[in-house]
């Protein structure tokens, strides 16, 4: 997807409460069960052989490629737990809001060689619940990933720049030039 959208989708498999199936075999029959019993589906999903699913989900398989393990994996943890992932979002976005870690360039719009010019900041900030209901919402959306980082630029503009709106009130914040992100909730 891209970097908020990867770190969205990071925060949001850590809230699970158990562990993902740890054998390739078990991790072949879950996703064989979340597609409703169909291996040709899961196969077409991991880009493998009908075949060579059910041969894992009957552990005539044990050991997969590191490639497949890595997709497998992927694809079991992201789909592991939906209720629980569930209710930590809708947490998050009515009551506890979402912490950003972040290293990017920030601007303002001044002229160049001003103290507003952009230059590289490493933030933690703690961001209101509204703006990780926008964030949570702009996936199902089909926002792009220019607006979830458009989305993560003014929650920073307002929590850490403006202070809640205590200053700097038509101060327009520039977010470009990401190392990383991190999100947390």
């Amino acid at each position: 997807m891209g970097i908020v959208g990867d770190s969205l989708d990071r925060a949001t498999a850590a809230k699970g409460t158990r562990p993902i199936p740890k054998s390739a075999g078990a991790q072949m029959r879950y996703l064989v069960k979340q597609h409703k019993g169909s291996t040709k589906a899961v196969a077409a999903l991991l880009a493998i052989s009908q075949r060579t699913v059910e041969r894992y989900v009957k552990d005539q398989i044990k050991i997969p490629r590191p490639e497949l393990a890595e997709r497998m994996a992927a694809e079991v943890t992201r789909r592991w737990q939906p209720l629980v992932k569930k209710r930590a979002r809708e947490q998050a976005a009515k009551r506890t809001g979402l912490v950003i870690e972040t290293r990017a360039r920030f601007g303002f719009t001044a002229a160049p060689g001003t103290t507003d010019d952009g230059r590289m900041r490493r933030i933690t900030q703690h961001v209101p619940p509204e703006y990780a209901g926008r964030l949570f919402a702009a996936p199902n959306a089909g926002a792009s990933e220019a607006k979830l980082q458009q989305i993560a630029a003014e929650a920073l503009q307002e929590a850490y720049f403006k202070d809640s709106g205590r200053r700097a009130g038509d101060l327009l914040v520039e977010f470009t030039d990401i190392d990383y992100l991190d999100l947390g909730y």
